[in-house]
């Protein structure tokens, strides 16, 4: 983490990159997933703005996503600094996370959140300075 409220002058951002496997697939409804969003949001101190929902909500049957990969639920969470991304994918039981702001935060507070809110049993966490 960068001290102080906003980044140096050589470094524009950080984005943390989150991988979740074997995951709670409870948690993945727009309903977790706002809840998730909320509490993560006040937790590290960021201020959300527009949130969207990408889910076969609504989706005729015969149109709904069957592959691994694709079924599940995404959202964008956008931030006064940025954006939260998220793809909870319910075959795979899996959760892909990308947190990016200009805005300081502790990564490791969103890691430890993240892995206990959709119950992984294995993680892995990777940050990039954006310059």
């Amino acid at each position: 983490m960068i001290g102080g409220d906003e980044t140096t002058n050589n470094q524009y951002g950080l984005e943390l990159i989150l991988d979740l496997h074997g995951c709670d697939v409870s948690k993945f409804n727009r309903e977790s997933i706002t809840a998730y969003f909320e509490q993560l949001c006040d937790l590290i101190d960021m201020q959300r703005e527009d949130l969207h929902f990408w889910d076969d909500v609504g989706v005729a049957e015969e149109n709904k996503q069957t592959s691994p990969h694709t079924q599940g639920t995404s959202a964008v969470q956008f931030i006064l600094t940025s954006s939260i991304v998220i793809h909870a994918l319910d075959q795979m039981r899996a959760v892909y996370i990308n947190i990016f702001s200009c805005k300081v935060y502790d990564p490791m507070v969103a890691e430890n959140f993240s892995v206990e809110w959709f119950g992984a049993k294995r993680s892995s966490a990777r940050t990039l300075d954006r310059i």
